[in-house]
């Protein structure tokens, strides 16, 4: 089989989980399972299966990081103020003593906000932002390119178990926009894929985390609706559309076959076990 990733050529070493929220934690414990160090870097350790840093990372370290082959970022921008980005990203590179030989900075699909319509967009197509959160995402993958050689990953909207936003507003009956274009990844691919980043020899320097299916919302929720034996949510008013198209094609042809390559396969799994 021609393989020109290099899949599973590559060995992660210790490997720092940066932000480490519930996709840290899920790729943490992958690692671990198969002899990888993981530490974890976030604000508050909590109760984490391996060693935590605590850092406030909006402020300087204040303490010298040991070396790490491996390093994911999974920062999410701040809701808030200031970019979490800048000091974040600044302030790991001068706490690291070595450049890490592989890094990984996961951003958003947000970062094509401001291009809205029904082409398809790839790898290849410029990002537009129309918020400040969708501009600290795109300043957080350039800073981490520049300082790093950063691999990107932009997600889609992230859904799985415990992210059953959309399942919980179909049983509210709460209104949504049904025209809106939409796209998602499982979070089990998603942990599949930054794995993936980590163990291939040539990962992709860019890569969009976008199942097979963009679907408007409205689908979505009445795909939902008939599995619960609920009411179609009813329309917002007005409907202002908007969304964007997502094409995944790179990633099944560096992943393979996902897990969950439809939104249905992901919520009939989800529904099942409510």
């Amino acid at each position: 089989m021609n393989d020109p990733w290099g899949l599973e050529t590559r060995t992660p070493g210790a490997t720092l989980l940066v932000g480490c929220g519930k996709l840290g934690v899920r790729l943490g414990q992958r690692l671990q399972a198969q002899g990888a160090p993981v530490t974890a870097m976030r604000r508050h350790a909590g109760d984490l299966p391996f060693p935590t840093i605590e850092a406030d990372l909006s402020q300087p370290l204040d303490r010298a990081l040991p070396d790490f082959d491996s390093v994911v970022i999974t920062l999410p921008p701040s809701t808030e103020g200031d970019s979490i980005y800048p000091p974040a990203l600044r302030g790991l590179a001068d706490a690291l003593p070595a450049m890490p030989s592989r890094v990984v900075f996961v951003s958003s699909t947000r970062v094509f906000e401001g291009r809205p319509g029904e082409t398809p967009l790839t790898e290849r197509d410029t990002p537009a932002v129309s918020s400040e959160r969708g501009g600290d995402l795109l300043e957080g993958e350039h800073l981490a390119m520049e300082l790093f050689g950063a691999r990107i990953v932009r997600p889609a909207g992230i859904y799985g178990p415990g992210r059953d936003f959309l399942i919980r507003r179909v049983l509210e009956g709460a209104p949504i926009d049904h025209t809106r274009r939409t796209n998602r990844i499982h979070e089990t691919d998603l942990v599949r894929l930054l794995e993936a980043m980590l163990r291939a020899d040539s990962a992709p320097p860019l890569i969009h985390a976008v199942d097979t299916e963009p679907v408007l919302l409205g689908d979505v929720a009445a795909h939902i609706s008939g599995r619960l034996g609920v009411a179609v949510p009813p329309h917002v008013d007005p409907e202002v559309g908007g969304g964007t198209v997502l094409d995944g094609h790179l990633l099944r042809e560096f992943l393979g076959e996902l897990e969950y390559p439809t939104f249905r396969t992901g919520y009939d799994e989800m529904i099942a076990a409510r």
